[in-house]
């Protein structure tokens, strides 16, 4: 029996017996209509598989929590149009609803607690509506023109629990918060079965010695076995009695993520695998299936005023066995020495041996003022959701936080991130001024902790919009040198080996990253995109960041990466479409600018970008 975390999708016909009653034959014909030319076409975009269909429903599971919601906006939008000739009373809408969780697979089918609570949550959306669970609103900082709104914990049919609920309704006159490239014409599907997209294959990746000789002018990156003990840290539960404190519980968590994955001796999934987890009712021992990792850390964080309580404990995920649980009572200032010892306490009980750098690093004392602390959290949390105006909310978060510690060499690292981003999305007119404002505040952070791995994510993405690739490969690299599973540090390296032509290396790269967090990020597949397109595989290429813009339509990149495919494709329609993207999120683009960040090592590729970029019809 089979057992997978993913998101599913129950939808059914509002009002299907009275609509049957009034006109059987009309109802059947249009919903069978609805199914074969536009909802199967929509579920496959979406890399869905329809498990049951049934005369007034379906259930469908993704790979993605963020490809289920727009899969479901996205129907929810169309079927007003699609209906909008019959009367109001006769018209076929759907109610959908979308929880995460873990499945049972048998005979095709799926089964189980997540099953039942979307089917659950279908019955609490309004007609034409989404109803959503906590879990999956928790993934979707990647479409920040959907609004959502709280149903708080709602009790649940045979569910023991309350979940928490988001609801929305969605029209077809509003504004469309998930754009999509121009549709492409579908042949009618047979049948209801659909390709679920597959995980790549299990194995990790090391980077190889770089070979000996005068000629050894490249580093190579390959496959290799990891004995090294591997280890998840779940979501830890916000226990202060507010849900707007997640920010600071969702903070503590990848503070401690990030403090264990820079010990060389452990293998650390990334924060954005294991908040697929989050709220949901875990057994240990499934969630080590599931991920393949030898131990769990979970716990609780409350924070009332100065004080923080924290318990965690480390789990043996092969038997649920406790191995070590300890609870915390501190004062905010000592968060950080506190994130240390839970470290410590792991890395003592698991016999690990640190390396001396690392010994040294956690003996360090290390205070830091609690107001910029919770600034820097917020500023965090904005950051993530990757738009032109979040940006700047959490540059204005870092900003407060350095105004308060001058020190604080995270807030600074990040602060030089969100000026990187500016110069590499084209969220300004001046993308060199934005560049070298991210130089600056980059040298500062390396000046106050030179052993930030932070620090050198932010001077790859400099270097790159600068125009050195070289610099930007070197400083991706000693980002994870100092991080040995910086996962996003082993992405923004994989970008900039693309860029440089090494596009095997690349690949390499990328698949490191998503051993480090299966469920991949959207700019993760933005860079199997860009690896594609210098390759010349085209096809390849434009699939990926259609599907990075069905994840996040602000993300600038990949409008522009699209509109220059298409070109190369001939597919010149499709290309001025995504050329008007392209000005939509970004109105100050102008080729020129795109020529200063937009650096190819091969001067031929860059050319025919440009050239391409022109013909879309940009400025």
């Amino acid at each position: 029996m089979e057992r997978h975390l993913c998101a599913i999708l129950a939808a059914d016909i509002v009002g299907y017996s009275r609509l049957m009653e009034a006109d059987e034959t009309g109802v059947l014909t249009r919903q069978k209509a609805h199914l074969s030319e536009f909802l199967l076409p929509t579920i496959e975009r979406h890399h869905g598989r329809i498990v049951k269909l049934m005369g007034d429903g379906i259930l469908v599971e993704f790979s993605s929590a963020v490809e289920a919601v727009s899969c479901a906006v996205e129907v929810q939008r169309e079927m007003p149009l699609r209906e909008a000739t019959q009367p109001e009373a006769s018209r076929i809408q759907y109610r959908i609803g979308i929880n995460l969780g873990d499945v049972v697979i048998e005979d095709d089918d799926i089964f189980g607690t997540g099953v039942n609570i979307a089917a659950r949550l279908e019955q609490a959306a309004e007609p034409g509506g989404i109803c959503i669970s906590g879990t999956v609103y928790d993934q979707l900082s990647a479409l920040p023109g959907l609004k959502f709104s709280s149903l708080g914990e709602i009790e649940v049919k045979n569910i023991e629990r309350p979940v928490r609920a988001y609801s929305t309704i969605l029209s077809s006159d509003m504004t469309a918060p998930v754009p999509r490239p121009r549709r492409r014409r579908i042949a009618t599907l047979v049948g209801g079965l659909i390709l679920l997209m597959t995980l790549t294959s299990s194995g990790w990746f090391f980077w190889s010695q770089r070979a000996a000789g005068p000629n050894a002018t490249r580093q190579t990156y390959g496959e290799s076995v990891d004995d090294r003990p591997s280890i998840a840290v779940l979501p830890f539960t916000n226990l202060s009695g507010e849900e707007q404190e997640d920010y600071f519980s969702d903070g503590m968590t990848e503070d401690l993520i990030t403090d264990l994955s820079k010990v060389s001796g452990l293998l650390v999934l990334a924060r954005n695998t294991t908040f697929a987890y989050k709220d949901e009712p875990t057994d240990i021992r499934q969630v080590g299936r599931e991920l393949g990792v030898h131990y769990v850390v979970e716990g609780s964080v409350r924070r009332v005023g100065a004080r923080v309580r924290i318990n965690a404990q480390l789990i043996d995920a092969s038997t649920g066995g406790h191995i070590w649980a300890e609870r915390y009572d501190r004062d905010m200032t000592d968060v950080l020495e506190l994130q240390d010892e839970v470290v410590k306490k792991i890395v003592a009980e698991l016999a690990i041996t640190l390396k001396p750098d690392e010994a040294e690093r956690l003996a360090e004392p290390k205070q830091v003022d609690p107001e910029a602390y919770d600034l820097l959290l917020r500023g965090l949390e904005q950051f993530r959701r990757f738009s032109p105006d979040t940006n700047r909310t959490a540059r204005e978060y870092f900003e407060r936080a350095l105004s308060i510690d001058p020190d604080f060499a995270r807030a600074e690292a990040d602060l030089a991130l969100t000026y990187a981003m500016d110069s590499e999305q084209l969220w300004t007119q001046e993308p060199h001024i934005a560049s070298r404002k991210a130089r600056t505040h980059a040298e500062r952070a390396r000046d106050l902790d030179p052993n930030l791995a932070q620090v050198y994510f932010a001077f790859s993405l400099v270097h790159r919009n600068l125009g050195d690739m070289e610099a930007s490969i070197a400083a991706s690299e000693h980002a994870v040198e100092l991080d040995p599973n910086y996962a996003d540090g082993y992405a923004t390296l994989a970008s900039s080996l693309a860029y440089a032509g090494r596009v095997e290396d690349s690949f390499a790269a990328i698949e490191h990253a998503v051993k480090l967090n299966p469920i991949r990020a959207f700019f993760y597949v933005w860079i199997e995109g860009l690896a594609h397109y210098v390759a010349g595989e085209y096809e390849k290429a434009a699939e990926r960041f259609e599907r990075v813009l069905r994840a996040n339509p602000e993300f600038t990149a990949a409008h522009r990466m699209l509109a220059a495919t298409y070109i190369e494709l001939g597919r010149v329609a499709d290309a001025e479409w995504a050329a008007h993207e392209v000005m939509a999120t970004a109105p100050n683009f102008r080729v020129a600018l795109d020529a200063q960040i937009t650096n190819f090592t091969d001067p031929e590729i860059k050319k025919r970008y440009l050239a391409a970029l022109r013909q879309a019809g940009l400025p």
